[in-house]
C-alpha cells in the first residue's frame, strides 16, 4: 500500500503564498512522477504542475508558470509546491497524484485526499 498525504492548504489573500506538501509513505520502491491537480467548484480537475523525480524535469500549466515552484526532500519522500502571487482563480481543492513503483514491482497511480486552497480578500 502507498499513501499520499497533502498538507499546507488554507485561506490566503490575493498576492499571498502557500506551500503545499505531498508526503508519500508505504511500500515504495521508487516514485516516478508527482503531479498536482486542482479542482474548483463546478469545473473539471486540471493538471497544474508535474515533476519527474528521476530527471528533475518540471512542467507547469500556463497560469502557474512563474508563480509555482517545485522542491523536494528525497529522504522524506516529500514534494513541495510553493505557490506565490496567488489569485482568486487559484481557489480549488489541490490533489497530489504520484506514479509509484512498489516493492513488488507494480507501478500504480495513487492520490491524496486533497487540500483546500482558498484565495479571498
Amino acid at each position: 500500500q502507498v499513501q499520499l498525504v497533502e498538507s499546507g492548504g488554507g485561506l490566503v489573500q490575493p498576492g499571498g503564498s502557500l506551500r503545499l506538501s505531498c508526503a508519500a509513505s508505504g511500500s515504495i520502491l521508487s516514485i516516478n512522477d508527482i503531479n498536482w491537480y486542482r479542482q474548483g467548484v463546478g469545473v473539471q480537475r486540471e493538471l497544474v504542475a508535474n515533476i519527474s523525480l528521476r530527471s528533475g524535469i518540471t512542467n507547469y500549466e500556463d497560469s502557474a508558470k512563474g508563480r509555482f515552484t517545485f522542491s523536494r526532500d528525497n529522504a522524506k519522500n516529500t514534494v513541495y509546491l510553493q505557490m506565490n502571487s496567488l489569485k482568486f482563480e487559484d481557489t480549488a481543492v489541490y490533489y497530489c497524484n504520484a506514479i509509484v513503483k512498489n516493492e513488488l514491482g507494480y507501478t500504480g497511480s495513487y492520490w491524496g485526499q486533497g487540500t483546500q486552497v482558498t484565495v479571498s480578500s
